[in-house]
């Protein structure tokens, strides 16, 4: 009894120690290609090859189709990827976390003794270095060093040599377990539970080492590995929970791309039930002579990789079955979905995205504050007072979304980032204040065309079309700060200085022309007030439109 208890005990820290390893890899490798890993999927337009590409290499990087899929799915709620780009890098994603059993593989070969000094190595070079991008790659090859550390305490605890006893009866055990479904069953569950397919084909693969074959020799461990791939589904339908419609649609995508996969690879093994013996003599063992638990990997990627040949041409197809599954709900359509929405927490799994992702959303609210600036100003011009209560409704969204996004900064600087990323966090910051005022300053014009109209007041026409030729500088000024701000353009911050510069000339002509006027007695003294501070309002807004442009400049 105590030899059993002991038996889990290291099978439990092996695991452990495994993910643990996966976990620190898959962060510091996520952090090394920080701005690979956003420029990648921003590149997959309509390419369905690109799609799967980056898929596999982004989660080749982070080490999990269950990590990629999530924030796949996170990225289509934010309405940054359409489901036909997410589907193909799903598709990919799947190739992408084969990688991990030819890791666990390495095992199986005498130079995974030499593998776990990596532990050692990236701990030192972690301690003894002060770069960041030293540390990362130490941090990496600790990752790498712990992975194989769990595997060499799993293996060690199912040696034949050290519980001939125990071993034997769990061998039995399983080899009794030969029901297709059932197999099937445990791999989806297992991998359910503990949320990574990666993991438990590389627990099949250390009881492969131990001379241990689930099913028995036949083709029993390959259900499991079918089976592993439709529980990895579970965290990314969970993960959809409550999103929009096409994000849970992208998880229904995910689940149909491996079920389908698995009713035609079982159907096969069925059909074919000396597959495991014949194709194991005929193909596998000459491609890796007397290595199981190779031939279990590569059996694990040729699964994804058939499935993704097969499926690709039929993207359309997965795209329209889903839409059919998980229908729009009524009422909720395009304009729907272009409102102002809180920022997805999916992404927080990968603060580099994540960032990336609230950047662009940043530069959406700052077109939206600009929106309302030019409501108020056009409606200032047209003496039509209605618009009052939804430039006020409009400043009430941008102030709850500003709130959210400080949030969702505050969430992203607690995890582990590179300093370029924390320098963004930081202006962020600012920029959302900026953007705040720039509603509030709309909200300021609005309060003017009240006065405008009920003291009947009045401008002449030669006024109105000086402020319009402000304005119109305003409006060039957000175009190239919209541009330099979401493309990062530091040439362009020469251009929205320029133009800055015409717009502070413009007031104080505007100003001066005003006076001139009252003077002459060609302008009533009662608009002074308005005119004055209208102007002045405009120019702040301008100022802050100018500051958001500048922000690039603290990422440097």
């Amino acid at each position: 009894m105590i030899e059993i208890i002991e038996t889990i005990m290291l099978l439990l820290g092996g695991l452990g120690a495994f993910l643990a390893g996966m976990e620190i890899m898959s962060d510091s490798m996520s952090r090394l290609a920080h701005g690979e890993l956003r420029r990648m999927l921003n590149k997959t337009a309509g390419n369905r090859f690109a799609g799967v590409g980056i898929g596999a290499a982004v989660t080749m990087i982070i080490q999990s189709s269950s990590a990629t899929t999530v924030m796949v799915v996170g990225l289509v709620n934010a309405g940054i990827l359409t489901l036909f780009q997410a589907t193909s890098i799903i598709m990919g994603a799947n190739i992408g976390t084969t990688i991990t059993a030819w890791i666990a593989s390495l095992g199986s070969l005498d130079v995974s003794v030499f593998l776990l000094l990596f532990a050692v190595v990236g701990v030192f070079m972690n301690m003894l270095s002060k770069r960041e991008k030293v540390k990362l790659i130490g941090n990496t090859l600790t990752g790498i060093g712990l992975v194989f550390v769990g595997l060499n305490v799993m293996s060690t605890a199912m040696d034949p040599d050290l519980h001939p006893e125990l071993m034997g009866v769990l061998e039995e055990a399983l080899a009794v377990v030969q029901n297709p479904f059932l197999l099937l069953l445990i791999g989806a569950v297992a991998t359910g539970i503990i949320q990574s397919s990666s993991a438990v084909t590389s627990i099949v693969v250390v009881l492969a080492t131990s001379g241990v074959l689930i099913g028995g020799t036949g083709d029993g461990v390959y259900y499991v590995v079918i089976g592993s791939n439709i529980g990895t589904c579970v965290t990314a339908l969970l993960s959809s929970i409550g999103a929009q419609s096409n994000a849970r649609r992208a998880a229904v995508i995910h689940l149909l791309f491996n079920c389908f996969g698995a009713i035609i690879f079982t159907t096969f093994l069925l059909i074919w039930g000396a597959f495991g013996t014949s194709f194991q003599d005929t193909v596998l063992n000459v491609i890796f002579p007397e290595n199981y638990q190779f031939q279990i990997a590569f059996f694990h990627t040729l699964f994804n990789v058939t499935c993704t040949i097969l499926f690709l041409p039929f993207i359309k197809c997965f795209v329209w079955l889903a839409n059919h599954i998980v229908p729009e709900k009524k009422g909720a359509g395009k304009a729907a979905e272009e409102l102002l929405t809180e920022p997805d927490e999916r992404l927080l799994r990968n603060p580099s995205v994540g960032l990336a992702y609230l950047y662009q959303e940043t530069g959406k609210l700052f077109g939206y504050s600009k929106a309302t600036l030019d409501e108020a100003f056009n409606a200032f011009l047209k003496k039509d007072m209605s618009v009052t209560k939804d430039v006020n409704d409009r400043n009430v969204e941008i102030a709850q979304m500003s709130k959210q996004e400080v949030a969702y900064l505050v969430k992203l600087s607690a995890n582990s980032l590179v300093m370029e990323e924390e320098k963004t966090i930081s202006s962020l910051h600012y920029v959302l204040n900026d953007i705040v005022r720039i509603g509030e300053l709309a909200d300021n014009v609005t309060k003017y065309t009240g006065h405008y109209v009920n003291d009947g007041l009045h401008f002449s026409s030669e006024f109105l079309e000086m402020l319009k030729g402000m304005y119109e500088k305003i409006e060039k000024l957000y175009s190239l700060s919209l541009e330099a701000f979401t493309n990062k353009d530091f040439l362009k911050l020469r251009e929205v200085d320029a133009v800055e510069d015409e717009i502070d000339n413009e007031r104080r002509r505007l100003v001066s022309t005003h006076i001139q006027r009252l003077n002459e007695g060609r302008c009533q003294p009662q608009n002074s007030s308005i005119f004055i501070n209208l102007v002045g309002n405009l120019e702040r807004a301008a100022d802050h439109i100018t500051y958001i442009a500048h922000s690039i400049e603290q990422n440097q």
